[in-house]
């Protein structure tokens, strides 16, 4: 039986069509208490990997289990896990607690727990409107409402954010947040990785069914940070581009203007500007961000075989 804190263990998860593999050898824990961002090209399998956690896909070999138990054999599963795999399917002409109070009676669960679930995710005003009047983005949140309905300790959302504006992608962080604040283990797939950037406190990053790279976010950022990269902003970007270049730094031109060089810390650059007597209204020190480092480790890997 999973306790309160339940790991998801995916281990040397495997699955074959036939030629090609979805999935493959694939491995890696997500822990209780964090936000893990489940990252990859189209075609990567992230979503053959979640319909396996699921029980939805038989793998062809490895296992996915919650705390060390399969989804198939979790008692009353929708008490331990939630999940969205796509935007939230129900009957068009039934309201939205309607269709949440259908849930509680085929999962045994009182019917308060759909008022409750409505609340969290901000439907309630929207209660008793139906279905086929609700936006993609009323439809996400009552997917998650679905969720959340037997107030699960795993939560996984594929593309959760597919369809909400910006007040409703900052919803969804901040609830996401909340939830892992309560030690539950959440697990969301995406494309938006600035996004994921803000979310997530792990990742894990795969290509072509394998895994990449995974871990903390800033561990990963770190990692991949390469040549330091200074961002440079001056009236005299052709005197100080050769400047550099006699310094044989690496010098790109932005698109708002501002050059960013490779090579040189920003004293060194500052120093090198001073001897050629240029201006320099700029100068400040760049990190690589999540989409610089997915795309640099997921570059010549294709997601589709």
């Amino acid at each position: 039986m999973p306790t309160d804190s339940e790991e998801i263990v995916v281990s040397s998860l495997t699955k074959h069509y036939k030629a090609l593999r979805a999935v493959d050898n694939l491995s890696f824990t997500v822990h209780s208490g964090r936000v893990t961002g489940f990252l990859g090209p189209n075609g990567a399998g992230k979503t053959t990997t979640l319909r396996m956690l699921l029980g939805l896909v038989t793998p062809t070999a490895g296992t996915a289990t919650f705390s060390g138990t399969r989804y198939a054999d979790l008692d009353q599963p929708i008490r331990h896990v939630g999940a969205v795999l796509e935007a939230s399917s129900a009957h068009k002409g039934r309201s939205g607690i309607n269709h949440l109070r259908m849930i509680c009676i085929a999962a045994g669960l009182p019917p308060e727990a759909a008022d409750e679930a409505l609340a969290r995710v901000g439907l309630t005003p929207a209660a008793k409107r139906k279905f086929k009047g609700y936006s993609l983005g009323m439809k996400q949140r009552l997917g998650i409402a679905a969720a959340m309905i037997g107030n699960p300790r795993v939560l996984i959302l594929d593309e959760p954010a597919n369809g909400l504006d910006p007040e409703g992608i900052r919803w969804l962080r901040d609830l996401l947040k909340a939830l892992a604040a309560e030690g539950r283990t959440i697990l969301v797939s995406s494309h938006l990785l600035s996004e994921m950037q803000q979310l997530a406190d792990d990742v894990v990053i795969i290509a072509a069914g394998r895994l990449i790279r995974q871990g903390p976010v800033g561990e990963v950022l770190g990692s991949m940070s390469g040549d330091s990269q200074v961002r440079v902003r001056t009236p005299q970007p052709g005197v100080l581009t050769a400047a550099l270049a006699a310094e044989r730094a690496g010098v790109t031109t932005l698109p708002d203007e501002a050059l960013l060089v490779t090579g040189l810390d920003a004293a060194k650059i500052g120093h090198i500007a001073f001897t050629a007597g240029v201006e320099l209204h700029e100068l400040a020190g760049e990190r690589a961000d999540l989409e610089q480092v997915f795309l640099q480790l997921t570059a010549g890997k294709a997601g589709i075989r």
